[in-house]
């Protein structure tokens, strides 16, 4: 059992006596080298903590001299992005290179200058990168940091020779989770298209067994079932877009009772003080990268009290039309076609409203409705259970890197 002191850094607590301290100053220097003249045309971005190859010529939007700033690394030099840390508190900052390349000059790229174990201290920033220490550190608006801002972090560093063999330790052991992990998100994938297509299939052709089929004579929907016809959205549905308020940032309440837009890039639901709806209505995404990126827009249902802004279109069925088997008809169906836009996707209310819709009388979407809320508690049950151990086995793998980096444990 090796000898602990206290480290008196309180993500670390308890450190090896043996091992040293130091400084990001003493091990690193900040990378300033510009790609003049596009010298370098492999282009990398770091992506979910990951250093990745993109295309240089597939960058909507850019041509090839908008890189001449861009800053040219090399293998083992650590990419931090540190810009926007009071909004995102998710997203991973901290990626190592594994190639030559060029990244954005809005990141910081550090190059180790000792001869301590790349991956180690790879391993070591993206432990505190996990337990969030960056946020709280930033200075400005958009709390940002820089070279001046984290050159006095302190780093923990064994020998060198242990590094290597804690960054060995990590690189098989986080091999096998991350091969475990890949496995377990395949899975809940293949639970939602499963779900997916059993809602498409039920409000499309029915749930009984042995029924005749025809055309119904929109492409995107192919065959429905004979006792099923196509009618556009609004003669199913009101839109109730009147009701939307825009909001102003500094009238929102994230600790309010009552609902605010839930379609948002967090993907959660905002709240605010006041309301401008009171009934039991979906909501459909207008605008947004979302819309293409989900392959649909959002629905949500809300039920009481809600402030809606201008970013999503509000439905309420009609007279002799089932809520629900509305709603799981438009998150069954491709809207993908009344989409318009790339950069900036729009299910305008022109379109919304001219969207087919395959329907059959009350009673049917009555049962329909029923039958797929009954599979969908099933399948959401095993995804959740998916889900729980997902997480399980990421909180795993955290606590693992952390316990070796800071010398919680170590290599027998």
């Amino acid at each position: 059992m090796r000898e602990m002191k206290d480290s008196g850094i309180a993500w670390i607590g308890a450190m090896p006596r043996a091992w040293k301290m130091n400084t990001i100053a003493q091990i690193f220097l900040q990378v300033k080298c510009k790609n003049t003249g596009l010298q370098e045309k492999n282009l990398l971005s770091l992506s979910y903590g990951k250093v990745k190859r993109k295309s240089i010529d597939t960058v909507e939007g850019l041509l090839p001299e908008s890189f001449d700033g861009y800053n040219i690394i090399e293998k083992d030099d650590i990419v931090l992005r540190l810009t926007d840390l009071q909004n995102d508190h998710t997203s991973l900052r901290v990626g190592l290179a594994e190639e030559r390349g060029i990244i954005t000059s809005a990141y910081l790229t550090i190059r180790n200058r000792s001869n301590f174990c790349p991956k180690y201290l790879y391993y070591y920033l993206h432990s505190f990168d996990i337990a969030k220490g960056f946020y709280g550190m930033g200075a400005g608006v958009r709390q940002g940091l820089n070279w001046d801002g984290v050159k006095w972090l302190k780093i923990l560093a064994p020998s060198v020779p242990e590094q290597e063999r804690i960054a060995a330790f990590l690189d098989a052991e986080c091999a096998e989770i991350d091969a475990v992990l890949e496995k377990t998100r395949a899975s809940i994938e293949e639970y939602r298209k499963l779900k997916q297509a059993v809602i498409t299939q039920a409000v499309t052709k029915g749930i009984r067994g042995d029924r005749p089929m025809k055309d119904s004579g929109i492409e995107w929907i192919g065959e429905i079932s004979q006792d099923f016809e196509i009618v556009k959205l609004k003669w199913l549905c009101d839109v109730l877009d009147q009701f939307r308020s825009p909001v102003t940032a500094d009238k929102r309440n994230q600790n309010a009772d009552v609902l605010y837009d839930y379609y948002g890039a967090s993907g959660a639901i905002d709240k605010i003080d006041g309301y401008t709806i009171d009934d039991h209505v979906m909501l459909i995404g207008e605008d947004g990268a979302n819309l293409r990126m989900r392959n649909l827009p959002i629905m949500y249902e809300i039920n009481g009290k809600a402030w809606v802004n201008n970013h999503a279109h509000i439905l309420k069925p009609k007279t002799g039309v089932d809520f629900y088997f509305i709603f799981y008809a438009l998150e069954a169906l491709d809207l993908n076609y009344y989409i318009t836009g790339s950069a900036q996707p729009k299910l305008s209310q022109d379109n919304l409203r001219n969207i087919w819709v395959p329907i059959t009388d009350f009673t049917g979407q009555k049962r329909i409705a029923a039958y797929i809320s009954d599979v969908c508690d099933e399948f959401d049950c095993l995804i959740a259970k998916k889900q729980k151990y997902l997480t399980e086995i990421e909180n795993y793998k955290k606590s693992l890197i952390y316990e070796y980096v800071t010398g919680k444990k170590e290599i027998v």
